[in-house]
């Protein structure tokens, strides 16, 4: 397939992971894909795995650093003559548990990048490329957005508020720009590990379908809101979750 030859996509987060499965995805249908993470020798393989600089360009970076991500966008246009499509995949976790004990400063930091930095993402894309030629963005959020937890409590609250994020950019960013989210239940990823590893099958056996996530399974719909088969589509938050959530579960 090549729904997306001669465009060009950002991905945050995609040295590994969910975020490199999406990448990979937008390589196999002929996008030319920037990829940023915080570690030089993570991204600089992950390029490799993509088919080398040819069809990929790593930049590492904090994906909350202002300067950062204009010069993602910059060496994107620089590079591949476009900044079509941006995923906002990166994203941090870095405490588990409710918000009695809640480290607030941890807090602030994961508002900072999971919710504020997908912002500045946008504002800066949009002024660079978006805003006169069009193009789509997709957040990749979380099922733990759709109701509180006392596991994730301060990362399904960012989350939560990425999803108001999505919808409220969708209205100001229409007829040209589309905005959307993705909505995943538990993925079989490094990020994830604390939630399924050691019960990989007692945790699955809550999901209709039986099985936890893989990147390829988030990477095909996000590939999907970003095409043109999409493209009377914004403004929604699409739940891939393999059912989990039809009988109340969730993270």
């Amino acid at each position: 397939m090549s729904r997306f030859e001669g465009r060009t996509a950002i991905v945050t987060g995609a040295s590994r992971g969910i975020g490199l499965g999406i990448a990979r995805r937008l390589v196999d249908e002929g996008a030319k894909v920037v990829i940023t993470a915080r570690k030089p020798e993570a991204l600089a393989e992950a390029v490799t795995a993509l088919g080398g600089p040819e069809h990929a360009l790593g930049i590492a970076g904090r994906a909350d650093d202002v300067d950062h991500q204009a010069e993602v966008i910059g060496r994107a246009i620089d590079t591949f003559g476009s900044a079509d499509l941006l995923v906002n995949n990166a994203g941090i976790n870095p405490m588990a548990g409710g918000l009695l004990d809640l480290d607030l400063g941890a807090a602030r930091k994961t508002i900072e990048v999971n919710c504020l930095a997908a912002i500045s993402w946008v504002q800066q894309i949009r002024k660079a490329w978006l805003g006169e030629h069009g193009g789509a963005i997709v957040n990749v959020s979380s099922v733990a957005g759709l109701a509180p937890t006392r596991l994730l409590a301060i990362y399904g609250a960012s989350k939560s508020m990425l999803n108001y994020l999505t919808q409220g950019l969708a209205l100001e960013l229409g007829p040209d720009i589309r905005v959307n989210a993705v909505l995943p239940a538990v993925v079989k990823t490094k990020f994830a590990t604390l939630l399924y590893e050691g019960k990989e099958a007692e945790v699955a056996e809550a999901y209709p379908l039986k099985r936890l996530g893989t990147p390829e399974d988030i990477a095909g719909v996000v590939a999907f809101l970003l095409s043109e088969d999409a493209a009377w589509v914004t403004g929604q938050l699409l739940t891939v979750d393999g059912g989990v959530t039809l009988a109340g579960g969730g993270v």
